[in-house]
């Protein structure tokens, strides 16, 4: 049974482990998420993810079944809506409801507990197959799109010229978690 928890200082090294486990390298294509054909190198770093879990408005949120990591993503006010984002679920547990449990359960805090109207995120437009997955869950494309950090190898090294991200919003009025 799934449990949630915000992470402390000592997660770090477990959340940074199951991000670059579901996005990169091999490890990563072992699930359906990974960003391997489109950038190597990193997607986080504990330097990142220690900025995160200090920052006011802001949680990584874990998904856990015992002791084990099994899923997190970041959440964060951002003014009238939550901000969704760093979501990884392991490679092995990938398509078994693990991801749409711990996306509903960030749904909730950012409703509930900031008083978030609406839940926003930003997708690499090349991921038509997890775009589709959010468009399921009652997202929606905005067509608003934003530049990929090029140059910044901190966001990972980029195989291809093209990218970008989309906005992606789901209005949580009236959504049950």
């Amino acid at each position: 049974m799934l449990t949630f928890r915000a992470a402390t200082p000592a997660d770090i090294d477990a959340v940074v482990a199951l991000v670059e486990s579901a996005y990169r390298g091999d490890s990563g294509r072992r699930g359906w998420t990974t960003e391997s054909d489109l950038l190597d190198g990193q997607r986080t770093d504990a330097q990142g993810v220690a900025a995160l879990i200090v920052q006011t408005d802001s949680m990584v949120l874990l998904a856990e079944d015992g002791s084990s990591l099994r899923a997190c993503c970041h959440i964060e006010k951002q003014g009238e809506a939550g901000y969704f984002g760093m979501f990884a679920v392991d490679p092995v547990l990938q398509g078994g409801g693990t991801g749409r449990a711990t996306l509903m359960e960030a749904e909730r805090i950012a409703r509930d507990h900031w008083q978030c109207g609406a839940m926003h995120m930003t997708v690499i437009v090349q991921r038509d197959e997890l775009i589709a997955w959010y468009e399921r869950r009652g997202y929606r494309r905005t067509g608003e799109f934003r530049p990929f950090p090029y140059g910044e190898a901190r966001f990972g090294i980029p195989k291809r010229d093209d990218l970008r991200f989309e906005l992606l919003i789901k209005s949580l009025a009236g959504v049950n978690a």
